[in-house]
């Protein structure tokens, strides 16, 4: 069950957390890179922000971005921005993003993202705060995988093994978790199956991109390739 009122709780808990991190950084922090390939600091809090502002332009029925390309351009336009412009921002965004889930609403209606894809409103919450969560991660202050709330973990895991289940390009794939939870994905491609064993955040790292996967054990087969998100 998607508990929107829980995850927008949420997600101000995890702004919160993100922003006191950030606040420790100084400007040149903020121009150092990210974990993220070929983005700074101030990429990643910058789209957190413009993020935020999609958002609200889905809940209130407007297209996510004007386009791919300007949705590039305003995170180049923003990432150089001061640490104090850039929290400054972080924190008005999440201010919009919470005012308009604070109007009452119909929650289960179907609302379009990026590139066609659709999904209900309730689950809106739950997307920011994966944004929020992760890219935190990737802004490399000292907050990592394993530092990531348990409750979040197993949800996003689940999240990404729904996505990835089927796909064409990726083989029936178990998801075995040290602590005894498990997933299925894939199933789209020849072979399999596949189980893949480790720690949650291990798990959770190689789903989204995050982590090479090498910490990893796999019985039945190679870990699998998995697409871009």
């Amino acid at each position: 069950m998607i508990d929107h009122a829980h995850d927008l709780a949420s997600v101000r808990d995890a702004t919160e957390r993100l922003l006191t991190a950030a606040a420790r950084m100084d400007n040149a922090d903020v121009a150092e890179p990210s974990r993220l390939p070929g983005w700074t600091r101030g990429h990643v809090l910058a789209h957190l922000a413009r993020n935020a502002d999609a958002l609200v332009n889905v809940l209130e029925g407007r297209p996510m971005y004007v386009s791919a390309a300007a949705r590039d351009a305003d995170i180049e336009r923003d990432a150089p921005r001061p640490l104090d412009v850039q929290l400054s921002d972080v924190r008005e965004s999440a201010d919009r993003f919470r005012k308009v889930t604070d109007a009452p609403a119909d929650w289960s209606r179907t609302v379009e993202l990026r590139n066609g894809v659709t999904d209900t409103a309730a689950r809106l919450p739950f997307r920011r705060r994966v944004e929020v969560e992760l890219h935190h991660v990737d802004l490399g202050i000292g907050y990592g995988l394993e530092d990531l709330p348990a409750e979040f973990v197993e949800r996003e895991i689940e999240f990404l093994a729904e996505r990835f289940r089927g796909h064409r390009d990726v083989p029936a794939t178990d998801l075995a978790a040290d602590d005894g939870r498990r997933w299925t994905t894939g199933g789209g491609a020849e072979g399999g199956p596949v189980v893949v064993h480790g720690p949650a955040p291990e798990l959770l790292g190689w789903l989204a991109g995050r982590r090479d996967g090498s910490a990893l054990r796999t019985e039945g087969g190679p870990l699998p390739a998995l697409p871009p998100l």
